[in-house]
């Protein structure tokens, strides 16, 4: 009975650091580097704000714009286990991203996280949302540089560049385009790792017993390195990375030309 009590209690205390590690800046720093700055944007929106958060899913930044008037759409075609909290929250506009059913200039912030390289025209998306915002209003972006599959079948692109955010959102009618990299190179390295040891992990693989067997020193013995050591490293020299060239993604602002606004409403859909 005491044993029992005991394999209970450290059970619950491993699954406990796991959790903990799985939000860790060390070992999750894209997810948690992406809600620090979206909490950043949010807190520079004025109270009552009309804001859209498009491709909102599961509404992970709802409470962030709780003084707003904060609407969400999405195309609601996920399983629950592709989205991040479980399920979707509650959404306002079930349609596609590219067409979405309010009048011209309806908002006046629109944030739009990990969405693009899910939907078959990102720039017919990209228009969209110039044309719902209110001349001046803001889009508040995120999107990876290079990401594996997820989200399938939903997943079309690997992620899009800074030229690509400069060349069509300026096309589309925005000025003061900011964009700042989600950490750089030896980030992007140490997010692989861990996943190389996730992935590798010994009787997960299916290999043959004796293939297992023989793997399971190796891994033993590269997890702490690969999990642990090259995170910190990778975080202490990230500073010094001026490239950037293989960042995990990207952090995008910008504003709608106030001469956007007769073309919005000349070709906005009814509301």
């Amino acid at each position: 009975m005491l044993r029992n009590r005991v394999v209970r209690s450290m059970a619950k205390a491993l699954s406990r650091v796991r959790k903990r590690l799985a939000t860790s800046d060390l070992l999750a720093f894209n997810l948690q580097n992406r809600d620090r700055w979206v909490a950043a944007q949010a807190a520079l929106v004025p109270a009552g704000s009309r804001v859209l958060d498009v491709g909102a899913g599961s509404a992970p930044y709802r409470a962030l714009f709780s003084r707003c008037d904060y609407k969400t759409q999405d195309f609601i075609r996920l399983d629950e286990t592709q989205l991040r909290d479980g399920g979707y929250g509650e959404i306002d506009f079930v349609c596609d991203a590219a067409a979405i059913p309010v009048a011209a200039e309806s908002f006046d912030v629109v944030l739009c996280t990990e969405v693009l390289e899910h939907v078959p025209q990102p720039i017919a998306v990209i228009r969209e949302i110039a044309r719902v915002l209110a001349a001046g209003g803001r889009v508040i972006l995120t999107a990876p540089l290079g990401s594996g599959i997820h989200q399938e079948p939903y997943h079309y692109y690997g992620g899009y560049t800074p030229f690509w955010y400069g060349r069509f959102l300026a096309e589309c009618g925005f000025d003061d385009i900011s964009i700042e990299a989600n950490d750089g190179t030896f980030r992007h390295f140490s997010q692989e790792a861990i996943r190389f040891v996730r992935m590798t992990r010994p009787f997960a693989l299916g290999m043959p017993i004796f293939a297992e067997l023989a793997w399971l020193p190796f891994w033993c013995a590269l997890a702490p390195v690969l999990a642990l050591a090259v995170p910190v490293i990778a975080k202490l020299l990230d500073r010094f990375d001026r490239e950037q060239r293989f960042t995990v993604g990207y952090h995008v602002t910008a504003v709608k030309r106030a001469d956007r606004g007769s073309v919005a409403s000349h070709h906005g859909r009814p509301g």
